[in-house]
């Protein structure tokens, strides 16, 4: 049955809604304003602007409660339609305000939420920007090695802004050397990796020195005498001694004790029996050729220039072959009795080359050339020092050497407390000679320019005057083939990608480096168990080597080639390649070295700005290991380099 309309009583809930009511209890108020649902940001600005304001129950006279029909309605509305238009009109009035209130009320609310969203969105921009800048611009700070604190704490703070003057950190890596820095702080716990202090053992211990081994008859040496005198520093003097002795043998000649030529740019008088044993060369050698410490009486007055004798590095190409000796100098010698070979260096090929000479070579570089007993007995005290007292192991290659001076501090390190002995040794191959005869740029701008270029006109006149002639490559050009040596920033951040930690022992070689100990700030901060031979030897020990910088360079080279780990900076350089031979030739398969694909990595380091730290890291671990593989050696490349050659190893399968 329907339902009929009572006056006398309320109006029901379905009846309101049939008028135009929402569908919602009386008792809630429209003009309540419950807290909006929870929701993004976004989603709720969006619903704020875009929804239409609800519509005010008091906007229509009609469907207001109060004007609602009712028991007294009927009755009363033909003759209250004065008052209830007048009413009508001051209710809609009032509806109208309130409404505008409640407008303004949501307008204001809405702009209060953008602005503060604008301003939340400027003070991240702004920390965002400030961050970027400090990767950018920020270096690894310098601080001495007993302030140091080794935990992620304090190579965080280590970061600091590019200074100005000559403290500016030059190069272009803050941003990279900023990312290091936090790469080691985080995984300064971590357990680096397996293969930096490996080498591929089966393959590489495979191959056993053997170079001792003879089997010919002694070189009387009748055909006349070989003077020579042998340019460049230690290491370059040293391959020329070993040249001097096959070429003795290939003339059957007698050698005179090599002498070396006093350079300009090492600024050294040492002399052959200044820095090895003289005794010990004659003797070891004489199964191979005849040596003898200086000319007969009768050949000491004569002119050699003025007689044809005298021989220089110009008048011989960079590693000829036998044939032109035996062409060339060999009528020298019969017809004068004697040649001097001035400024004799890389000038004898390795291939091709007789077996048995080759041999000879290597029998001279391994095992006739040792170092003299001062050196060896301060080289024995720098590595106890840099094996933190251990009692080591030693071996063949301890006794090369060091010589006896490696059982008797053995024995002295025995009641000691055992520690751990690793090291790496790096050898930063950045003296001003290296960087001026690069022609290549490090960061230093115009100023490095003109001081380079002042340095190349005095010590390298020949390449000023190409310079001048002949339209040679551009810097870029030169770093982009790999034909720069690498920076202590970038040797920095080698090692830092390949995952060597903060707590490492680092001795570096070679620690006169252009642009001084400031250039070194990036190694000393990331890496603060970074030593050299100056720290850890005293003044006293070090004085009888100063200024002999052939005897220093000798400590460096038992530094380095004794060490458990070996990195380089510039394979080409002399000391390094030295330096890897022996290493390979003692090291019996446990002695890795590190040496860069500087082409490859002048890619990586190209971008510096941009690249991620993880990214940097895999790259460089590949770009190295592609460099550690057991290869014999190459053809025509050095055996003092590559031992792992027939004529100096021999394979043990």
């Amino acid at each position: 049955m329907a339902d009929t309309f009572d006056p006398t009583k309320p109006p029901r809930q379905e009846q309101i809604q049939q008028n135009g009511e929402i569908g919602v209890p009386l008792s809630l108020s429209l003009s309540d304003h419950s807290d909006p649902p929870k929701t993004s940001w976004s989603a709720f600005i969006n619903s704020r602007l875009n929804a239409t304001p609800p519509r005010s129950r008091q906007a229509s006279p009609a469907h207001s409660p109060r004007l609602g029909p009712s028991r007294f309605s009927i009755a009363d509305r033909s003759s209250d339609s004065h008052h209830e238009s007048f009413r009508d009109r001051k209710m809609q009035k009032r509806a109208k305000r309130k409404k505008l209130g409640k407008m303004s009320h949501g307008k204001r609310r809405i702009k209060g939420f953008l602005t503060l969203i604008c301003l939340l969105a400027l003070f991240l921009f702004v920390n965002w920007i400030m961050l970027l800048r400090l990767q950018e611009h920020g270096i690894v700070h310098h601080k001495s090695r007993s302030s140091i604190n080794n935990s992620p704490v304090s190579a965080r703070k280590g970061l600091r802004k590019i200074g100005k003057g000559k403290a500016t950190q030059k190069g272009n890596y803050g941003r990279m050397l900023a990312l290091a820095a936090h790469a080691l702080a985080e995984g300064q716990n971590k357990a680096e990796p397996k293969d930096l202090w490996k080498e591929p053992f089966i393959l590489a211990s495979s191959w056993k020195p053997c170079a001792d081994q003879r089997n010919w008859e002694p070189n009387e040496g009748k055909n006349g005498y070989i003077l020579v005198t042998a340019n460049g520093g230690m290491n370059q003097q040293r391959v020329a001694v070993c040249n001097a002795v096959v070429l003795a043998r290939l003339l059957n000649s007698t050698l005179v004790v090599p002498k070396f030529l006093y350079s300009s740019v090492w600024k050294d008088v040492s002399q052959f029996s200044d820095i090895y044993e003289e005794e010990h060369f004659i003797n070891y050698l004489s199964p191979d050729i005849r040596i003898v410490k200086e000319l007969p009486k009768e050949l000491r007055s004569l002119n050699l220039e003025a007689i044809g004798s005298v021989v220089t590095d110009e008048d011989i190409r960079k590693e000829a072959k036998p044939s032109f000796y035996l062409k060339n100098i060999l009528p020298i010698i019969l017809k004068n009795g004697v040649v001097h070979l001035l400024g004799f260096g890389n000038r004898l090929a390795f291939d091709p080359i007789p077996f048995q000479l080759q041999r000879l070579r290597c029998r001279c570089n391994f095992h006739a050339l040792q170092f003299v007993p001062k050196i060896q007995q301060i080289g024995a005290l720098l590595l106890q020092r840099l094996r933190q007292h251990e009692g080591h192991p030693g071996g063949p290659l301890d006794q090369y050497l060091v010589g006896s001076y490696a059982q008797e501090f053995r024995k002295q390190n025995q009641t000691r407390p055992k520690k751990a002995s690793r090291y790496l040794a790096l050898h930063l191959r950045f003296e001003i000679d290296m960087v001026a005869h690069s022609l290549c740029e490090f960061g230093g701008g115009d100023e490095e320019r003109r001081e380079l270029e002042a340095y190349r006109e005095i010590h390298f006149p020949a390449l000023t005057l190409l310079k001048k002639t002949t339209k040679l490559p551009s810097p870029q050009e030169l770093r982009s083939e790999g034909l720069c040596p690498l920076t202590p920033e970038e040797a920095v951040l080698m090692l830092a990608a390949l995952g060597f930690n903060r707590k490492t022992h680092i001795f570096v070689a070679g620690s006169q480096i252009y642009g001084g100990r400031s250039r070194l700030v990036a190694l000393t901060s990331l890496y603060p168990k970074l030593v050299t031979k100056e720290n850890l030897l005293s003044s006293s020990e070090l004085e009888p080597f100063m200024n002999f910088s052939s005897q220093l360079a000798a400590l460096d080279f038992i530094g380095c080639t004794a060490a458990d780990a070996f990195a380089m900076t510039d394979s080409g350089s002399q000391l390094s390649s030295l330096v890897s031979g022996f290493r390979v030739y003692y090291g019996g398969g446990n002695m890795p070295t590190i040496r860069p694909n500087k082409r490859r990595l002048a890619s990586i380091f190209m971008k510096n700005s941009t690249i991620e730290w993880r990214v940097f890291e895999q790259r460089v671990r590949k770009a190295i290991r592609q460099t550690k593989h057991v290869r014999t050696r190459p053809k025509a490349r050095s055996v003092y380099r590559y031992p792992r050659c027939k004529e100096c190893m021999c394979r043990t399968e």
